[in-house]
């Protein structure tokens, strides 16, 4: 092992042992932390802990303790109990290192300039089908741009589900799965007709958001309909950076989001920011969608200046920099995070011939646990 593993000085503190590492790095690891991550803490195969902390209690310290052949061994002082712990594993997991470390974003911003290197998201439905190396390409694509497009996929009917089941299971909503979207009569979605779809995220009224969207070309021979896509993180990062004040206010104003659909004895409302962010400052969702918002009712003195960030941020998600309209051709999946990317699509002729496409959901934590499995984060 480096010397990043070894121990140059270990030390008992008031509330944590000290561990002086060979490279100089100090680690703290607080008492309690220690037992509740005792190795006989986790079960072998269901990889759980199984630990109860009641057992102990908060007062618990190490009795003896002691560097042996690359482990620490401790002997507490409750519980009749002793933890052997891997040094490696100590230092892996070390959060006095792991919180001094800078975040990276692991997101790709986008614009409209992806057209000019259209191929770069592009894969092949065999591929990802067939070899795990081109799944993991697709699923980080996925992750880091939040879009890719499959060529030459099956034009069967539920065909798609093939290639979902290679990430993990789909997400059912009310509209069912697939859902087929094509023009009808008396819809109970603008999706379902021949009109243009400003470009916005599905189902921004559920608490949980779906997180992915694939939708499947199974037929596309009508003129126009031709869609659209906008990497709203990108956007949102150039309203961070450019204008404060409008992103303050996307980030903090709850409104409201409502779907009444007369097929379904529900109304669901929410209330959320269009624009939320994670714990490190990053971007976590975008809920955009000009259609789903409801009647606001935010505060009368913050009315105005919502409406202003909003317009101002439409008009973005609209605009041919960040934009990029492209034909869904037969045998295409447009696959998008639906938390990020927007989506939407000119207005077609029904008349002029047949477009079918038909569309599946997935949980954007199938996504990434799966990208976790190929790189065996533990």
């Amino acid at each position: 092992m480096s010397n990043k593993y070894h121990v140059k000085k270990l030390e008992k503190k008031n509330d944590h042992l000290s561990i002086l590492w060979k490279d100089n790095f100090e680690s703290k690891f607080h008492f309690m932390w220690l037992r509740d991550n005792c190795p006989t803490a986790i079960h072998p195969t269901a990889n759980m802990r199984v630990f109860n902390i009641l057992t102990v209690s908060k007062n618990i310290f190490p009795k003896n303790y002691k560097i042996e052949k690359n482990k620490l061994n401790i002997d507490w002082s409750e519980g009749d109990h002793t933890s052997k712990f891997n040094l490696k594993w100590l230092r892996d997991h070390c959060y006095t290192e792991i919180n001094k470390q800078k975040y990276q974003s692991p997101y790709v911003f986008w614009d409209g300039n992806l057209k000019k290197n259209f191929n770069k998201i592009i894969i092949d439905y065999d591929k990802i089908i067939r070899d795990d190396k081109y799944l993991s390409k697709w699923l980080n694509l996925l992750h880091t741009h939040g879009f890719a497009l499959i060529k030459n996929a099956p034009t069967r009917k539920n065909s798609a589900f093939k290639i979902l089941n290679r990430i993990s299971h789909h997400r059912e909503t009310f509209f069912g799965t697939p859902f087929d979207v094509i023009n009808i009569p008396k819809p109970n979605n603008t999706a379902y007709t021949a009109d243009a779809l400003r470009n916005h995220t599905d189902l921004p009224y559920f608490e949980y958001a779906p997180g992915y969207q694939f939708l499947h070309c199974l037929i596309n021979e009508a003129d126009g309909g031709l869609s659209s896509v906008v990497d709203g993180f990108s956007v949102a990062n150039f309203l961070k950076k450019n204008e404060k004040d409008v992103f303050k206010i996307l980030t903090q104003t709850y409104i409201k989001f409502k779907d009444t659909d007369y097929t379904q004895k529900a109304i669901r409302i929410l209330h959320s920011p269009i624009l939320t962010l994670t714990k490190d400052g990053d971007f976590n969702d975008i809920r955009f969608s000009m259609a789903a918002m409801g009647t606001l009712d935010i505060n009368q003195n913050k009315m105005k200046k919502f409406y202003e960030a909003y317009y101002y941020f439409a008009s973005l998600l609209h605009n041919k920099k960040f934009k990029i309209d492209f034909r869904l051709e037969t045998g295409n999946i447009f696959c998008f995070n639906n938390r990020r990317v927007l989506h939407g699509r000119t207005k077609f002729n029904p008349n002029s011939g047949k477009r079918h496409l038909q569309g599946y959901y997935i949980e954007r934590d199938e996504i990434i646990a799966k990208i976790n499995h190929f790189k065996k984060i533990m």
